[in-house]
């Protein structure tokens, strides 16, 4: 008989028409791979604004306000020989946090990037200090998992690598010519994403063209720049890839990330990828990413330098071992499992 496992997410989740939905990719795959070893139970906030991935596990609660959530919380604590997951700390699942502890449960908290850098990013220096607070009482209360050493801060926990990359987004990605700079960024309109910094970059510039993929179905991004097309969230597989596959650069603008998969997913199909320097520790030992100052100066310099060793540049990135989702589930599960 498979252990509970139950995950509390700060996520916005739909139902629709008996069906889950959600905005948030690793929101879908992780859970449904732990479903495959533990009885899964996600918790997340409900939202009525259209979400683009179904999550296909049977077992989800989704709640519009706080107090009914903790209820949830609290009756999920009297399951005995159960698993506590949250991901991500915030104001909600920081309370979730110390509640479960109160109740006599080490819940084991999933850090997939850095709240320091994201609080600062919207909150400016309060916004870190507010995180700092949270982080540090969580981290005795709690175990943690963290895609990257640094986001534990010194703290005693478990490094795993986060991955969607199966055999499909492996395959031979098609070949292309850099004559334009045709751009690619697939994320959210968030401050921390670094988007609007981007899209300032290449205003007016002809030679460059961005396709930017991750607009909600509600928000209308009204952009005068002749230069930018914008599409919602993709959630089939082979039309992301296509999209990958009909650019020839990727961009990562953020100003914040742990271990980004986006970033997985454009090496996989040899795309040289830019980000800058606020970033730049995502590169390790990947081949095939550069790293720019944003201005546009050295923006284009970057661009030019590519397009100039292009060939060689992808000859270099087919050395890239990059992990696959099986490979995290896996660790995921192990980790868990380690946990008491």
């Amino acid at each position: 008989m498979k252990k509970k496992l139950f995950i509390f997410s700060n996520e916005s989740i739909l139902f629709q028409d008996g069906k889950f939905y959600c905005d948030n990719i690793d929101l879908k795959t992780t859970p449904e791979g732990l479903n495959k070893k533990f009885e899964v139970n996600l918790f997340g906030r409900k939202t009525n604004k259209n979400r683009s991935h179904e999550i296909k596990i049977k077992k989800i609660k989704i709640f519009s306000n706080f107090f009914s959530y903790a209820a949830s919380v609290i009756e999920s604590s009297k399951e005995q020989d159960s698993k506590y997951l949250i991901i991500s700390i915030t104001p909600s699942t920081f309370i979730i946090s110390i509640l479960l502890r109160l109740l006599g449960k080490k819940p084991i908290v999933y850090l997939r990037s850095d709240g320091y850098g994201e609080y600062k990013a919207i909150l400016g220096k309060i916004g870190a200090l507010i995180y700092h607070l949270m982080f540090s009482i969580i981290s005795t209360i709690s175990n943690l998992i963290s895609c990257r050493e640094y986001i534990l801060r010194g703290r005693k926990g478990k490094i795993i690598s986060p991955s969607q990359l199966d055999s499909t987004w492996l395959r031979q990605p098609k070949n292309i010519e850099v004559k334009n700079f045709k751009l690619l960024y697939i994320g959210r309109f968030k401050i921390e994403k670094g988007i609007h910094s981007l899209l300032n970059l290449i205003k007016n510039k002809k030679d460059i063209s961005l396709t930017v993929v991750g607009a909600e179905k509600e928000i209308s991004h009204n952009l005068s720049q002749s230069n930018v097309k914008i599409f919602q969230t993709q959630s089939s597989k082979l039309k992301l890839i296509k999209y990958y596959d009909d650019h020839n650069i990727f961009v990562l603008p953020s100003y914040t990330e742990g271990h980004p998969m986006v970033l997985l997913e454009a090496l996989a199909r040899r795309r040289p990828v830019i980000v800058f320097e606020d970033i730049q520790h995502v590169i390790g030992t990947k081949k095939g990413i550069f790293v720019s100052k944003r201005n546009f100066v050295n923006f284009l310099g970057t661009l030019n330098n590519i397009k100039k060793n292009y060939k060689k540049i992808q000859k270099e990135m087919k050395k890239n071992k990059l992990p696959t989702n099986k490979e995290f589930i896996e660790k995921f599960v192990k980790y868990i499992d380690s946990y008491s």
